[in-house]
């Protein structure tokens, strides 16, 4: 296995809070459910010093073995949609903003096509002399995730 090359005391206090926080949750809901450490590290596979060390929140325990405790106390939950794309706002926030840039009212063209807009472009000028207007579907797709409709009505 390689070895690691930020040692975990160079972490961010905030991290190893994190972990700390995690390790102290997964040790309630072990607790909660009855079920010793040795039990927990029987179905995790792996040893029960190396459960102590999960439930102290120790961030040299491999991640896959947190990854099997979420799993275990909440199988329905998953733990990648937490950083989902759909979820990262900051990222979205900023295709927006590049995507505003791109089509400012003043110049009405884009400054680096998006694409399939050239093909859009080419049926366009042979049918009608108007200006090119952004793309819609990138927009409205945009939108979507930034806000997000409710559940389907009936």
């Amino acid at each position: 296995m390689p070895r690691q090359t930020t040692p975990p005391a160079d972490y961010p206090q905030a991290v190893l809070r994190q972990i700390e926080a995690l390790g102290q949750n997964i040790a309630t809901a072990r607790k909660r459910r009855g079920e010793s450490q040795a039990q927990w590290a029987k179905k995790l596979g792996v040893s029960q010093p190396t459960m102590a060390r999960i439930e102290r929140g120790d961030p040299s325990v491999a991640m896959a073995s947190y990854v099997m405790c979420l799993w275990l106390i909440n199988q329905a939950q998953g733990l990648a949609e937490l950083i989902a794309p759909v979820h990262d706002h900051a990222a979205l926030e900023r295709e927006v903003t590049d995507a505003r840039a791109r089509w400012s009212p003043a110049s009405r063209r884009p400054r680096r096509p998006l694409q399939g807009v050239e093909e859009a472009r080419k049926a366009a000028a042979s049918s009608s002399p108007s200006p090119p207007s952004p793309p819609v579907g990138n927009a409205a797709g945009l939108a979507a995730l930034l806000h997000p409709a409710g559940p389907p009505t009936k």
